[in-house]
């Protein structure tokens, strides 16, 4: 890639002769080459499961997390590099509170997209910095009620912030390693009906069917948040214990078929 940028990619600032910024796609690399990070939206909430990253027997399994709270109604899912989605995290963070702050109501999924994409976007236009080695998805949950005394709905909301800061809405997606396959196998999820708990068994399967390798030696290790009706409305982490039994689920459903 070095000798195809041929000295257009020393600066972020500067584009090649076809309109090309390298830096932004090295910085796209990064995201490419990490764990499979993939968000739903439900019926009654929103789902977000990632690949976790197992670089040693002896860490913590608390650290390392690429699912995170923004507020309780909003999560956050990240894919790339670890330093870098950490303050994504944290600018996500401090945009809500100061938007609470200053407004009095709790800051949307959309308006928070849009200023995280106008905060990576940042980075892609000055000599001084680098951009950004991770995307993220933001997923928002708002409670509604078709009319007075109807059941509450769970209305979700999923963007999708790439390195650029290009921002996008999605009823689901994927990123990182195995991207276009796990994208392909979303397509085929009836989405108007979905629910979390189906989301999870899905997600789970699509984990073990892209990443066949690790999956056949039993090294897939999964995290999933989600906020929704199963969690009153809040954002929560699902406890490992269940995590892994819909791994496990998953493995033995597919080798059901693999015998069929």
């Amino acid at each position: 890639m070095a000798g195809t940028g041929s000295g257009y990619d020393l600066s972020v600032s500067t584009f090649s002769p076809d309109g090309r910024v390298f830096q932004v796609e090295y910085a796209g690399k990064a995201v490419d080459n990490s764990g499979l990070c993939m968000a739903v939206v439900c019926q009654d909430g929103i789902l977000f499961a990632v690949e976790k990253p197992k670089p040693s027997p002896l860490l913590l399994p608390t650290c390392l997390r690429r699912i995170a709270a923004v507020t309780e109604t909003i999560g956050i899912a990240v894919a790339g590099l670890a330093a870098d989605g950490r303050q994504i995290v944290t600018r996500a963070r401090q945009e809500a509170e100061e938007y609470k702050k200053t407004f009095g109501v709790e800051i949307s999924g959309g308006v928070l997209a849009e200023r995280i994409g106008l905060f990576m976007h940042a980075y892609s236009l000055y000599w001084s910095v680098r951009p950004f080695g991770a995307s993220v998805l933001i997923g928002a949950v708002q409670q509604e009620r078709s009319e007075p005394g109807a059941p509450l709905q769970f209305k979700g909301e999923l963007y999708c912030v790439e390195t650029s800061g290009c921002c996008s809405k999605y009823r689901a997606t994927a990123l990182g390693k195995g991207r276009p396959s796990a994208k392909t196998e979303l397509e085929k999820l009836n989405l108007e009906t979905l629910t979390t708990k189906e989301a999870l068994e899905a997600l789970t399967k699509i984990f073990l069917v892209v990443d066949d390798e690790g999956s056949k030696e039993g090294k897939v290790e999964v995290e999933v948040g989600l906020i929704g009706k199963d969690s009153c409305g809040v954002f929560k982490m699902l406890p490992s214990e269940e995590v892994r039994a819909a791994v496990k689920r998953a493995r033995e459903a597919l080798d059901e078929m693999d015998e069929d």
